[in-house]
């Protein structure tokens, strides 16, 4: 066996590795997206004053339940979160 060889196999079994930690990755974060999202479904039963408590409105769950079931909707809520506070924050200062 020569060092060429040795090194192809050596190439191919971190390409090997590599894909397969990539697999491991998406289907780590598809089952994640998927717990976050029936977590968010349980949002739907709160009331508007449970919701408007930790900055959210019944609207906003509409807008990131649009993703894809894939997706998880929420980091988009995290954000429509953020920004009304934010705009909350301007308003106070002005």
């Amino acid at each position: 066996m020569t060092t060429l060889d040795c090194t192809e196999t050596v190439v191919r079994r971190s390409l090997a590795l590599t894909l397969a930690a990539g697999a491991v990755d998406k289907v780590t974060a598809l089952l994640g997206a998927l717990r976050n999202r029936r977590e968010f479904y349980h949002l739907g039963q709160m009331s508007d004053i449970e919701l408007a408590d930790i900055g959210l409105r019944r609207g906003d769950l509409y807008v990131a339940g649009e993703n894809p079931l894939i997706i998880d909707p929420t980091g988009r809520l995290g954000q429509i979160a953020e920004g009304r506070i934010s705009e909350n924050l301007v308003r106070l200062n002005d």
